[in-house]
C-alpha cells in the first residue's frame, strides 16, 4: 500500500505551480486572446444589435409612416441619413473601444513585468 508522503506532495504542487507559471504566456497569447476577441466580437455585435445600425441603412429610401409622397420621402431620407450618422459614429466609438482593449490585453504582460521590475530596482 502507497503511503502519502508529504514531500511529493509539496513537489507535485510545486511542479504544477511551475507549469502554471510557464504555461501562461502561452495561453495569454493564445486561446485566451482568441476567447477575448470572441467576447470582443460579442460585445460588437450586441452594440450593432442595439444601434440597429444596418437596418438604418437597408430602410434609408424607404418612407416613413407610409408617406410616400415627395416631402414624406425628403424627411424620411434626411431623418434617416442622420441617424444613420449619429448611429454610425456611436458604432465607431466602439469599434475603437473594442480595438484599445484588444491591444491593452496585448500590453499587459510585459507591461505587468516592467513594472515589477522597477519597483525591484
Amino acid at each position: 500500500m502507497v503511503k502519502k508522503n508529504p514531500f511529493f506532495a509539496f513537489l507535485t504542487a510545486v511542479g504544477e505551480v511551475a507549469f502554471t507559471i510557464i504555461y501562461f504566456p502561452f495561453w495569454w497569447y493564445s486561446v485566451g486572446f482568441i476567447r477575448f476577441l470572441r467576447s470582443l466580437g460579442g460585445f460588437l455585435r450586441n452594440r450593432e444589435e442595439s444601434l440597429a445600425w444596418f437596418v438604418w441603412v437597408k430602410n434609408i429610401f424607404r418612407p416613413m409612416y407610409g408617406q410616400g409622397d415627395f416631402a414624406g420621402r425628403l424627411i424620411s431620407f434626411v431623418m434617416r441619413l442622420v441617424q444613420i450618422i449619429f448611429r454610425g459614429v456611436a458604432l465607431i466609438f466602439f469599434v475603437l473601444v473594442a480595438f484599445i482593449l484588444a491591444v491593452a490585453w496585448l500590453a499587459l504582460p510585459p507591461l505587468v513585468l516592467a513594472f515589477i521590475f522597477l519597483q525591484l530596482l
